[in-house]
């Protein structure tokens, strides 16, 4: 009877352990671990942006696009704006503005809209925008993104390469956010990055 019951505690104590190294959150640690060990880079953002790109270059090179019309000043001055007509299943509107860590691009947060939503419009909603915005970015930056459950923004989508981090989430009802992350600077390091998108800054001229 002892026997019997010290041998289902080792079951049990190992069915605990086995379906907590399987939890998204184990996963995620375990893909971010493996993928930083590498020692690959991935930098590449996009419409020619990257991780590590100098702030002068930034504005220099968003001047040259927004000269070729390709993009425009986002609303309040706070970001670049640019117009999806053909990219995914509605036109939409793309914002970003990079975060710069000892003036270099760090990280890069993208904001995307339906330009067509309404709060009546379950087409255009957020829900149909996270799949949508999710399927351009597998097709652009590879599959394999894994569904990691966030305490504050609910269900998020997470794909690393080498030291490369995208996350997509739906933040309302409205906007999605992709966020690119260069997750070889440190959370020390990272905690003293000032986010350089509050106030009103005008992108295309520099600062």
């Amino acid at each position: 009877m002892e026997k019997g019951f010290r041998f289902f505690l080792i079951i049990l104590a190992a069915g605990i352990i086995f379906s907590s190294s399987c939890t998204p959150k184990a996963r995620y640690e375990r893909k971010l671990s493996h993928e930083l060990s590498t020692g690959v880079r991935h930098d590449s953002l996009f419409m020619g942006l990257y991780l590590g790109m100098p702030a002068k270059d930034f504005y220099t090179h968003c001047w040259e696009l927004n000269k070729q019309g390709l993009i425009r000043q986002g609303q309040g001055n706070t970001t670049v704006e640019y117009r999806m007509d053909q990219e995914l299943n509605h036109p939409a509107t793309m914002n970003f503005y990079p975060i710069f860590y000892e003036g270099k691009i760090y990280e890069m947060p993208v904001r995307y809209n339906y330009r067509g939503w309404a709060p009546w419009n379950k087409t255009l909603s957020a829900d149909s925008l996270l799949l949508d915005v999710l399927s351009m970015y597998k097709k652009n930056y590879g599959k394999r993104f894994m569904n990691v459950a966030h305490p504050e923004k609910g269900n998020a989508y997470i794909k690393i390469d080498g030291n490369r981090r995208i996350a997509i989430y739906k933040e309302n009802d409205l906007n999605v956010w992709a966020v690119f992350t260069d997750m070889l600077v440190d959370e020390k390091k990272a905690g003293e990055i000032i986010d350089t998108t509050k106030g009103k800054i005008d992108v295309l001229q520099g600062i």
